[in-house]
């Protein structure tokens, strides 16, 4: 009797951990990034209350089977489902998804935490953070490049960032020149770009192609640059000659111009714009893509498309928006038409991400059964990707933990029948007395 009363005591005390977590787990169905929660019971010890006996030898009987009852049940485990939500698109530069395993990483009250809730903002100081205040950890990216073997860190969006006006080096074209057969009229061909010179000071330049007089598959080249005072100077001294292939219609030669390893040509300048703020011995050159390739630039019949396709100098220019790609890395865009890396986010592994230790507010942290965090870049390592611009749901199943909350109210209801019972029970044997 007493036994049949410590057993419902403790269904009792367990199955009001499972509507516990039942409850908790409800409660969440819209927390994004919230992870469910399930309740793993076990049998208390047993008391045995007559052993087995063997067969006797001579066959003259039978076995007995141990007899043993119960003491009733207790909870084992309470295990964080960690399996993937939806992913929803909110469109907000802060909002990051893990797609695949892994935690964000960050430090809340000196203590390194971890979540799959990536509805991240950014303080007064521009630190990437957490709603409720942990900073994101990654690297920080120096003049664009990152270097993730370094250990983390908290990442900083500069709102406000400057980079600096870099020097043209390179212009390169592409599109198509008309064919030329070398007789009849002679169109010049025009574009117009703008250089810079390392302040940022844009140049304007018109390159102009002229089809050589009898001549086919033959122009000349000349570049005119603009100087500060509103005269022109020519970039070579003496037109270069580019030759056509009259087959294939790709570039063939180009006079003064060295061919570099991947068949691309480059076509220096001769004469550098004066006025302008250059650094110690730079030089302009004129690049054509490889011949054959999907850029190259062509002679066929029709009408002209060429243009200059690229120049790598810029103005100087200032953050104006920011966005987090799959590997993690923050992509800055920036007022002069130029991206640059501002950091990267890291993402922490763990053998065994069950063994961790929820904490409140979606964090986690680690346990001696979780192991220790394995820090890196998203997409390495088995680590998940991330993908911008989105959230990852809670994974509450809704359906199925009202189906669990009715499994649960009948076994905890089932319980304290037992113990009304064993009350009626022990009156009845006190009346007996």
């Amino acid at each position: 009797m007493d036994r049949a009363l410590l057993a419902a005591v403790s269904g009792i005390n367990a199955n009001q951990t499972y509507l516990d977590t039942i409850g908790n787990n409800i409660a969440n169905v819209n927390t994004d990034g919230f992870k469910q929660q399930s309740v793993d019971f076990v049998d208390l010890l047993s008391e045995q209350i007559a052993g087995a006996t063997a067969p006797p030898a001579n066959n003259t009987g039978a076995g007995i089977n141990p007899v043993a009852v119960g003491s009733g049940v207790r909870v084992a485990a309470v295990a964080n489902d960690l399996s993937q939500g939806s992913l929803q698109q909110t469109n907000q530069p802060n909002d990051v998804a893990i797609s695949g395993n892994g935690f964000l990483v960050a430090v809340q009250g000196g203590q390194q935490v971890f979540t799959r809730a990536g509805h991240l903002t950014v303080d007064a100081n521009g630190n990437l953070a957490t709603p409720t205040g942990g900073l994101i950890q990654g690297w920080q990216a120096v003049n664009g490049q990152v270097n993730s073997n370094a250990p983390v860190g908290p990442v900083t969006i500069p709102t406000g960032q400057v980079i600096p006006a870099s020097a043209t080096a390179n212009i390169t074209m592409g599109g198509n020149l008309p064919a030329w057969s070398g007789s009849g009229t002679a169109t010049p061909i025009s574009m117009t770009t703008h250089a810079y010179d390392s302040l940022g000071n844009a140049i304007p330049v018109v390159l102009t192609f002229t089809p050589v007089a009898g001549s086919a598959n033959s122009w000349t080249v000349q570049g005119t640059a603009t100087l500060p005072g509103g005269t022109t100077s020519k970039l070579w001294t003496t037109p270069p000659t580019i030759t056509f292939d009259a087959a294939s219609g790709q570039v063939a030669s180009i006079t003064g111009a060295t061919t570099n390893p991947n068949g691309s040509f480059s076509l220096p300048v001769s004469t550098m714009p004066s006025g302008y703020t250059f650094p110690a011995g730079d030089t302009w050159n004129l690049d054509f893509p490889a011949p054959g390739t999907a850029s190259s630039f062509t002679q066929f019949a029709g009408q002209s498309t060429a243009t200059v396709a690229n120049q790598d100098g810029a103005a100087a220019g200032t953050l104006t928006s920011y966005s987090i790609n799959s590997g993690g890395m923050i992509v800055g865009s920036f007022s002069n038409g130029l991206t640059q890396n501002i950091g990267q986010l890291a993402l922490a592994n763990f053998t065994n991400p069950g063994g961790l230790q929820t904490i409140g507010n979606l964090d986690y942290i680690t346990t001696p059964n979780s192991g220790q965090p394995s820090l890196g870049a998203p997409g390495t390592g088995g680590r998940g990707s991330l993908i911008g611009g989105s959230l990852e749901s809670s994974n509450v199943n809704l359906a199925t933990q009202l189906t669990d909350l009715v499994v649960a109210q009948e076994a905890y209801q089932a319980n304290t029948k037992v113990v009304a019972t064993d009350s009626t029970v022990a009156q009845t044997l006190v009346q007996m007395a």
